[in-house]
């Protein structure tokens, strides 16, 4: 299952590049050929204005690439530094980080997308934010849980006898250490955003027409689901796939570098 996975998410690679650099027009509207079915000269079908399903799935591919890798990058960048600030310096600030983090996981993570999203409005810039202000969170808690545990090793304490400073110590002795646990957090927060970016589109909160979008391509193609079931199969397999693959893959790494389930088998 997992070289599976790692085709399907080397194919969203391949497909979310050919998006950007092939010669397509997934805008391109073609009365003539509105909702025709897959075939030689459209390999997936077109939509109800004519536009080639293939070539707005591939630009589908490049906006949620996009997404994620933003989403995932702003929110691992605030949630880790909030985290290490909270669990190494310790009072004050661990108290108002802990109580915003304690404000944020009050509401359902999707619900706060969409208020932030519909607050911001619609568009690529304001779904990256509205999904990294959800996202922090977890990589906040998680890095705070992981320095408490870690503060109070030997190695630290070595550290701190030998003169080393605050910031050396964090940076050499404790980032290292809580990279593994983030890195399979941030395989998660992937699919994660993979998602919610759809669900915003599917909205219409999120990418707006005519950009390609897989949940917006979702939501056209929903009304003609009878009649030109392509419109919605395309687009959902390609976001089921990448998702199923994706949390794959972090499964498979977080049981690589979970160094204590190892050495119990």
């Amino acid at each position: 299952m997992i070289r599976l996975a790692v085709v399907v998410i080397a194919v969203w690679l391949v497909a979310a590049v050919a998006g950007v650099i092939a010669p397509l027009d997934p805008s391109r509207i073609s009365l003539p050929d509105i909702l025709a079915s897959p075939s030689a000269a459209h390999l997936l079908g077109t939509d109800d204005l004519g536009r080639p399903v293939f070539d707005r799935l591939l630009a589908g591919a490049g906006v949620s690439l996009l997404v994620a890798v933003l989403t995932v990058g702003l929110s691992a960048t605030v949630g880790v530094a909030l985290g290490l600030l909270a669990g190494y310096v310790g009072g004050w600030p661990d108290r108002v980080i802990g109580r915003v983090i304690e404000v944020f996981l009050a509401f359902p993570g999707m619900l706060l997308a969409i208020a932030m999203a519909a607050v911001l409005g619609p568009g690529l810039d304001n779904v990256i934010i509205a999904l990294a202000v959800m996202g922090w969170v977890g990589y906040a808690r998680l890095v705070r849980v992981q320095v408490l545990s870690l503060k109070q090793s030997d190695h630290v304490l070595a550290a701190r006898a030998l003169g080393r400073g605050d910031v050396a110590i964090v940076r050499c002795h404790l980032l290292p250490l809580v990279m593994a646990p983030v890195l399979v957090e941030a395989s998660f927060g992937i699919a994660a955003a993979v998602v919610a970016e759809a669900g915003l589109s599917f909205l219409g909160l999120g990418i707006q027409p005519p950009a390609a979008s897989w949940g917006g391509m979702i939501h056209d193609g929903v009304r003609y689901l009878l009649v030109a079931p392509h419109l919605v199969l395309a687009p959902g397999a390609a976001l089921f796939a990448v998702v199923v693959a994706v949390n794959l893959l972090g499964d498979h790494l977080r049981d690589r570098l979970d160094v204590t389930s190892r050495s119990t088998r």
